[in-house]
């Protein structure tokens, strides 16, 4: 049996090991680094710009960046948002104008998670770039719309980037486990195609989780396999499953993709479509999301895309929350599957979301209109001298409980707000309306 690699006790993770060097050994984003493309002919070119890495994890930003930087002469130095404040970043510009003035050398100052920087702790690198101190190269996860201050964006070009392929983690994945000088060839370990297939799937998309997985799995397989010499050198996917333990979605409360699974939520349930309410539903409930603010949204969708075409919508939305509240999870989500099921099979109208926004529209362009005398409260016998009250109709007085009158100002005489749709029970509600003006219509006529 080959003897226990040295690699096993290496403090430096296989992720780190196995990182590029060269974009011809980086495994995927061809759109930016292909022949031709951006990312390349900037190397090529050896003019560096500022730029922001948006990407999910493990999609290939620090290795982008260390990859620009070799292909720099210039000083190439790099801090985490997270563990670094305004000192280290003061120590960087020094450093930065030391090196211009000793060595005329340029510097590129790669940021990881720049979002987690304030927005005055942005605007100190404005100067600095502006004045060609240094390159700022700045990675994100998050919405750089969102997390980076808008001067700093528009001296930056913004590089998006994808979540790796199957394919291209399989590459990944492969070289890792063959690569004798950085990976774990001398272990002499192979992988199933299925086991293989396994291990892509935890990845989701991202390189790091997926060779941190691979490498705790060969070392499950190597303690397997010194109790059993005999068995096939081989990485189960049992040995997958224990290092991977379970699978952790993408997903961020605060950032873009939480925006992303409750817009999917919401337009699916606009669209009738309930498999892909609930897929998205538990997509959410699966990463952590707090199972009220969905709640919430059910509540707010079942007034903005249903309203009155059915209102037992609202019911169920509002009899959702009060069961989760009462139940907790595990068992309250299946109360809040039971109304994403009852929202998206219900009918739709967005006409009381329509007529709300032409009311706003209205008030704002009219201002604080008047109360028509009609229909103001008379309680004290000055106020019925004023015309308080003057020539109201009592609806209740009237046959079907109808009375011509206006009950807008009368600058907006004749507006009309709502228009229920054909759909559900608005159908109803808009029989009764049409009903009820042909009534006030007839009886018009009859007076006359």
């Amino acid at each position: 049996m080959p003897p226990e690699s040295p690699l096993q006790s290496n403090p430096i993770p296989l992720a780190e090991r196995m990182r590029p060097l060269n974009l011809d050994d980086f495994a995927g984003q061809e759109g930016i680094i292909g022949p031709g493309k951006m990312l390349r002919s900037v190397m090529e070119s050896g003019a560096i710009p500022s730029f922001i890495f948006w990407g999910p994890p493990g999609s290939g930003k620090t290795t982008l960046a260390r990859i620009l930087a070799l292909s720099s002469p210039a000083h190439f130095v790099t801090v985490s948002a997270v563990l670094s404040g305004v000192k280290e970043v003061r120590q960087v510009v020094e450093e930065a104008r030391k090196m211009r003035a000793d060595q005329d050398r340029g510097t590129i100052f790669f940021i990881d998670e720049i979002h987690r920087f304030n927005k005055s702790q942005q605007d100190a690198f404005l100067p600095h770039i502006e004045a060609g101190l240094f390159t700022l190269i700045g990675a994100t996860t998050e919405n750089p719309s969102f997390h980076v201050i808008a001067p700093l964006l528009s001296r930056c070009r913004v590089v998006v980037l994808h979540p790796l392929t199957a394919q291209d983690l399989q590459n990944i994945f492969r070289r890792a486990l063959t690569d004798r000088e950085k990976g774990l060839g001398e272990l002499e370990l192979t992988l199933a195609d299925t086991t293989l297939a396994h291990l892509v799937n935890l990845a989701d998309g991202d390189a790091r989780l997926g060779l941190g997985t691979l490498e705790i799995a060969a070392t499950l397989a190597q303690r397997r396999l010194r109790h059993s010499p005999r068995e096939p050198r081989i990485i189960t996917s049992d040995d997958i499953a224990e290092a991977g333990q379970r699978k952790s979605l993408r997903y961020d409360k605060d950032g873009e993709e939480h925006y992303n699974l409750i817009s999917a939520l919401h337009k699916s349930l606009r669209d009738s479509d309930p498999d892909g309410g609930l897929y998205w539903l538990y997509r959410m409930l699966e990463a952590g999301e707090e199972p009220l603010y969905i709640s919430r949204r059910l509540i707010r969708f079942a007034s903005e895309d249903i309203g009155v075409a059915d209102p037992q919508a609202l019911t169920q939305a509002l009899a959702c929350q009060t069961a989760f509240q009462t139940l907790g999870l595990p068992e309250g989500a299946l109360a809040l599957a039971q109304a994403v099921v009852y929202l998206a099979t219900a009918p739709k109208s967005n006409a009381l979301y329509s007529a709300e926004a032409a009311v706003r529209q209205h008030i704002a362009a009219t201002g604080a209109l008047p109360v028509p005398l009609p229909l103001r409260n008379a309680p004290t016998g000055l106020m019925k001298q004023l015309g308080y009250g003057k020539e109201y109709q009592y609806a209740h007085h009237q046959d079907h409980a109808l009375v011509e009158q206006e009950h807008l100002p009368p600058e907006l005489a004749g507006s009309k707000f709502y228009t229920p749709t054909s759909r559900g029970y608005e159908a109803i509600i808009k029989d009764r309306l049409d009903k009820w003006r042909q009534i006030l219509q007839q009886r018009k006529k009859d007076q006359q």
